[in-house]
């Protein structure tokens, strides 16, 4: 019986430790975004050069349908 004199402080002091060591893995950022980097390294976001073309028609500005009737 006298051993829960030591025991239970003892797991107060533990349940307060581990509280504390979770918010401050709250508050520093370590849950903000788990799976954004691990998706992120997957995506394909390299520009690729448009392809030159063909025609000399092509080089022309596009028709913007204002023109004269």
């Amino acid at each position: 019986m006298d051993i829960l004199y030591l025991l239970i402080p003892l797991s107060v002091v533990l349940v307060a430790v581990i509280v504390a060591a979770f918010f401050w893995a709250i508050r520093s950022g370590q849950f903000d975004d788990l799976e954004g980097p691990a998706h992120r390294i997957l995506l394909d976001d390299d520009e690729r050069p448009e392809p030159e073309p063909a025609d000399d028609k092509d080089k022309r500005a596009p028709h913007t349908g204002a023109g004269k009737h």
